[in-house]
């Protein structure tokens, strides 16, 4: 589609810019254009050793060249005292050639002088602005550090912190944990209560409430069954010779019925 790789690339440059922006520490970053810097200020010392090495080179050769032309103009003027003319002549030419090439060697020198003067200046100047960025770097580092000191220091004063966020969101989590285990226990002990919980103690199946008064209401049948044949048994007989008035032992005086009086010393 047509613009869409310019819009991932602007988009992958925005990720890594942003990236990049929160990973940079401004200390490290200035440290580094420094060492950069002295990087730069050593080539140059360099490059003005080259220099200085090239024109001494050349300088000895024009200094060999000197000689050898000194040399060649007594040799002509020893030849024309031997009255020959042709060797003077021909030791003439050889010191005009070495004296083109003396002169050659001389505009490189000065040439090499120059460049030499220009690196020096350049070094000068660079290594002013170096001794400027150091200084200026030693303080914006300390700003920064003191910025960044403060800022950790109102953060936890404040609470917006990201360790302070991280407390704050623990606690939140305990605070909601104790809050569910506490209506846990309340729903255990109120289900508990009604019964719903089964015994586990208990042996055949398990049973609920219904259950229970089932079996409540069975167990009262069962003992107003087994009364009546224990009476049928005794038959009427039995249970009139009981005292008067005395219910069978173990039984409840009927209802209305007033207790026997108890026996005083008269009636002794």
């Amino acid at each position: 589609m047509p613009g869409l790789a310019g819009r991932i690339s602007t988009l992958t440059k925005a990720k890594i810019s942003h990236m990049l922006d929160h990973a940079e520490d401004p200390a490290e970053t200035l440290d580094y254009a420094y060492e950069r810097q002295l990087e730069d200020l050593q080539n140059v010392k360099k490059g003005i050793a080259d220099v200085v090495t090239a024109k001494k080179r050349l300088q000895l050769q024009d200094q060999n060249l000197h000689q050898q032309a000194d040399k060649l103009d007594g040799q002509a003027r020893d030849a024309m005292s031997a009255g020959r003319e042709d060797l003077a002549r021909a030791a003439l030419e050889r010191k005009q050639l070495i004296v083109g090439e003396v002169s050659s060697l001389d505009q490189q020198i000065s040439e090499l002088e120059s460049q030499q003067d220009k690196l020096t200046a350049a070094e000068q100047q660079l290594q002013t602005k170096i001794e400027q960025f150091r200084s200026k770097k030693e303080v914006i580092k300390a700003q920064y550090s003191a910025a960044e000191a403060q800022v950790q220091i109102s953060e936890a004063a404040t609470g917006v912190g990201d360790s302070m966020a991280d407390v704050g969101t623990a606690m939140q989590r305990a605070i909601d944990k104790t809050d569910d285990m506490q209506a846990r226990a309340a729903a255990v002990d109120e289900l508990q209560a009604a019964g719903t919980f089964e015994d586990l103690t208990s042996l055949g199946p398990p049973q609920d409430d219904i259950d229970r008064q089932l079996d409540q209401i069975g167990a009262k049948s069962a003992v107003d069954d087994d009364l009546a044949k224990l009476k049928a048994e005794l038959g009427p007989g039995q249970q009139s010779a009981l005292p008067a008035g005395e219910p069978p032992a173990g039984a409840e005086p009927a209802a209305g019925a007033e207790p026997a009086a108890e026996p005083t010393a008269a009636d002794a």
